[in-house]
């Protein structure tokens, strides 16, 4: 039996849309949706090259205050309601603490500003994988992709996660450790909760994000409040203390900055996203000039609170200073300090997800890894397959659950990608054709210098205060990364099977290819 001229064109739009070709790649044109009788006839039309077909890919969804609360949201995690305590344990002081926590606020701006310089210079996603990638080419920016997506990315929203866990679980094992299974069950359910709402969405994960940041904010003043009530009714002996018992050597004033600089982390993850951001040669730099002077002004106060309320020994002795803290200040109402704890756990997962899964897009666009993961949503435009393979990472090393180690060994590798990148800036100065290109924001030279040296410094810092074997190891890692690169990247080495399933993966999840769209 003859099929009517329907019949054919619903079977020319499905092969258009959601079959493979010979590269296993499935198209990446997403038709307009025109209600009209002919709409089938003009969606093939479109597959074939009409100005009216829309480009699937990512698209500029984030504004000003999404981009900053991205900013804050990542950067505050539960460190500084946990654990604010390297700094003083290091500096030996209040006042000189304090000195650090600033000297680190500035620290962390001045390598942001330039990073605002690349992100309105290079416009796509990736941040420092992009960065390299243009200034020194593809192996730099493999390994910087090699030790990120596999072990830094998906390891920090796991620890993320088990600390949201233990906070959220521990009312109902009250006076006794939580459960070791049920907080490693609590984990895996907020990783697959954070990455559904990052796949589901970009305005759901953005708008999480936005209304998580605030929350955490208003737990933070609240605790900037209590503290200059104690300071209003002259309970000032503790703040009084000042510089006494400061430790003045360069190598302990290193290692305060070293551990204050971590609480910081998270000041470039607005450019993975570059290509989301509404109008990035403004928001870019507005979103960082806003966001982390916020945050130094939240850290410093903090400290100023919890040095009021407690000694230097009752803080460096707490498990969970905000607690401790809550539970001095607040009597009874001190349960709201574990929500907040959680509360912020939440808000850094999900801004911790939703920069890891660009990176790995970003990679994947550039054929460092499998092609699925460039891959983005069909009717939702976000880049799931990304997002999924960050969180299946993620929940591998929740099940061992001794991820904290692995991430103090790793840690030296991530300055080593800042330096590397503040020298990019340097590069892509002089270097064809960037040399050559407007930059809409420009720092002077000395600021990508001056960050570089203290990041190589951060680079041998721990290594040498503590060398252990596992430092090691990480390099071998490291270094184990050419070999993977030489015959899967540049000899595009591919095993056979990884078309089939990347067409598989575009049929269930519905997603197809896409191309950056820089702004020029």
């Amino acid at each position: 039996m003859e099929e009517d001229d329907s019949d054919k064109d619903d079977k020319l739009v499905n092969q258009a849309l959601f079959s493979s070709m010979e590269d296993g790649v499935c198209c990446r044109y997403k038709p307009s949706m025109d209600n009209s009788n002919n709409s089938k006839n003009n969606h093939y039309n479109h597959r074939a090259g009409s100005s009216e077909s829309e480009m699937v890919g990512l698209k500029r969804r984030v504004g000003l205050v999404s981009g900053t609360a991205l900013i804050v949201g990542t950067m505050i995690g539960s460190g500084i309601f946990v654990s604010p305590k390297g700094v003083l344990e290091r500096s030996g002081s209040v006042g000189l603490s304090l000195i650090v926590w600033t000297g680190c606020g500035v620290v962390s701006l001045l390598g942001a500003l330039c990073y605002a310089e690349l992100g309105t210079l290079i416009t796509k996603s990736g941040a420092e994988y992009s960065y390299i990638l243009e200034a020194f080419g593809s192996l730099p920016a493999f390994l910087f992709s090699w030790v990120s997506v596999f072990i830094l990315k998906p390891a920090m929203l796991a620890i993320i996660c088990l600390t949201l866990s233990e906070y959220a679980v521990s009312p109902f094992y009250s006076g006794c450790n939580p459960d070791l299974f049920t907080v490693k069950l609590v984990t895996i359910f907020a990783i697959v909760t954070i990455t559904y709402l990052n796949c589901h969405s970009v305005s759901l994960a953005t708008g999480t994000q936005n209304v998580f940041t605030a929350a955490k904010l208003t737990a933070i003043v609240l605790i900037v409040i209590g503290g200059f009530i104690l300071i209003f009714r002259g309970e000032t002996e503790n703040i009084s203390q000042g510089f006494e018992g400061s430790r003045f050597s360069f190598s302990d004033i290193a290692t305060a900055f070293y551990s204050g600089l971590w609480a910081y982390d998270g000041w470039n993850n607005l450019n993975y996203i570059t290509e989301e951001l509404i109008d990035p040669y403004r928001n870019l730099p507005f979103a960082i000039i806003f966001g982390i002077p916020m945050v130094t002004l939240c850290y410093v106060l903090v400290n100023i609170s919890y040095m009021t309320a407690m000694t230097t020994n009752e803080i460096l002795s707490s498990e969970a200073v905000a607690v401790t803290w809550g539970t001095r200040l607040l009597g009874a109402a001190a349960a709201i300090m574990p929500i907040a704890v959680a509360i912020s756990s939440f808000g850094a997962g999900n801004g911790s997800c939703f920069t890891s899964g660009r990176l790995s897009f970003a990679s994947a666009r550039e054929g460092h890894l499998v092609d699925v993961l460039s891959f983005v949503d069909f009717h939702r435009f976000t880049p799931s397959p990304a997002l999924i393979f960050n969180a299946i990472i993620s929940i591998l090393y929740v099940l061992p659950g001794n991820i904290e180690s692995l991430i103090d060994f790793f840690s030296f590798t991530a300055w080593l990608f800042y330096g590397l990148t503040m020298l990019s800036l340097i590069v892509l100065r002089y270097k064809s054709p960037y040399k050559d290109f407007h930059r809409p924001y420009k720092v002077h030279l000395s600021i990508p210098i001056l960050v570089s040296i203290i990041s190589f410094y951060l680079v041998v810092a721990p290594i040498l205060e503590k060398p252990q074997i596992e430092y090691l190891y990480a390099s071998l890692y490291i270094f184990a990364g050419a070999f993977v690169y030489l015959p899967f990247v540049y000899y595009k080495i591919r095993f056979k099977p990884i078309g089939a399933i990347t067409v598989f993966c575009q049929k269930l999840l519905h997603v197809v290819p896409c191309k950056e769209e820089p702004l020029l």
